[in-house]
């Protein structure tokens, strides 16, 4: 089956609840000669380049992780509506001279919220607004109340009223979808014995994302979902879980088939012996959209990490974008081999530039030479 758009969905689910093996293939590799394009044709192509072994399936994950896939990517365009009415909220704040974005990063955040709230209630007094400044605010009570002169505009003043409902509603809607993801990670961890006799203590975090589920123990339910595999990250992992699952990952059977799976690694094109093109390919999915981004906050860190080093030393010859997805890159593999194969990650060895890997290596050979012949140290005359 070609998969175009969401038309094979209904049909595909159909086909499996019969007991079909039914292989979904991408569109790009089942297209027709020029000029002969009809349904008939195409049935008749795509089961010519099957019988000869051309197709390939597209990879699925199971039905559990699929229904999960839908919570977790609902919120999100949530998101995307709640930060269009947050705009619209700093539209009509500027139109009313109130400057809260001058005085409050974050016009959402605790501060601003509060402020914006207290206004839509009536309050005028930009003393008494001021007042309602969160203890971590940067800005003192004066300066907040000197960008809290308003004009006094009724029409504006409704509008804001308006998208500040909005905004409501679209955060209670991402709370109940935090919930439903919450419930539908301890039932699997709860139907599983395997999974039930993992535990991990809670890590601090200084700092967490707002847009992140609420109120979940993320850390927790990751280590039990992947059954003792702990993969230290937060916003990363609901990804890789909602996206792939455990099994899913399974199903790849190398880092590298992976890796390509993200669009992570290059697509080498080699004509007559010499190399066209090895740009990454396109597209992209949210797992890799996720490992880009934590790249990018690596490429940030300024701590010195492994990692970290290797991002400044792509960024260094080839640029940022490069370096943030071989770090990307790095991150799925690092990720396979700790879920598929249980291996840890440890740090590697600090990074040795070119001479100082030829002296290492001089070095070994001359160890491996003095313990092959068993020679001592009186047997070496050095010169003076």
């Amino acid at each position: 089956m070609e998969s175009t758009g969401t038309y094979w969905q209904s049909l595909y689910a159909v086909l499996m609840a019969e007991g079909f093996q039914v292989i979904l293939c991408n569109g790009k590799f089942t297209k027709n000669i020029k000029g002969k394009k009809t349904d008939i044709l195409d049935c008749q192509w795509i089961q010519k380049l099957y019988s000869i072994g051309l197709l390939s399936g597209s990879f699925l994950p199971d039905e559990e992780t699929e229904q999960l896939r839908t919570f977790c990517r609902h919120p999100s365009n949530l998101l995307a509506s709640a930060a269009a009415a947050s705009k619209k909220m700093q539209k009509y704040l500027r139109l009313l001279n109130l400057r809260l974005d001058v005085v409050v990063n974050d016009v959402c955040g605790l501060t601003g919220m509060a402020i914006i709230k207290a206004i839509c209630s009536g309050e005028k007094n930009p003393e008494k607004l001021a007042e309602l400044r969160h203890h971590n605010c940067k800005k003192s009570k004066e300066e907040i109340a000197k960008a809290l002169h308003s004009n006094g505009r009724k029409d504006y003043l409704f509008t804001l009223k308006q998208e500040l409902e909005m905004y409501e509603v679209f955060q209670s809607k991402i709370t109940q979808c935090d919930i439903e993801i919450e419930n539908m990670l301890a039932q699997t961890i709860e139907n599983d014995d395997d999974k039930k006799q993992y535990h991990i203590e809670g890590k601090p975090y200084k700092k967490i994302n707002k847009n992140t589920p609420k109120n979940i123990n993320l850390n927790l339910m990751a280590y039990q979902y992947f059954e003792g595999v702990d993969l230290m990250s937060y916003s990363t992992v609901l990804s890789l879980i909602s996206e792939v699952g455990v099994d899913g990952i399974k199903k790849f059977p190398t880092a590298k088939h992976f890796a390509s799976w993200l669009r992570l690694a290059p697509n080498n094109k080699i004509s007559g012996g010499k190399v066209l093109s090895s740009k990454i390919p396109k597209g992209s999915n949210r797992l890799k959209i996720s490992l880009r981004n934590a790249a990018n906050a690596i490429g940030n860190l300024k701590d010195s990490t492994p990692l970290s080093d290797f991002f400044k030393r792509i960024n260094f010859r080839k640029g940022r974008v490069s370096a943030i997805s071989a770090t990307a890159r790095k991150l799925a593999v690092i990720i396979w081999n700790m879920v598929v194969k249980g291996v840890p990650y440890h740090n590697p060895e600090e990074y040795l530039f070119r001479d100082q890997k030829k002296k290492l290596g001089l070095l070994k050979r001359i160890q491996k030479q003095i313990t092959k012949f068993e020679l001592e140290r009186t047997d070496f005359q050095f010169a003076n």
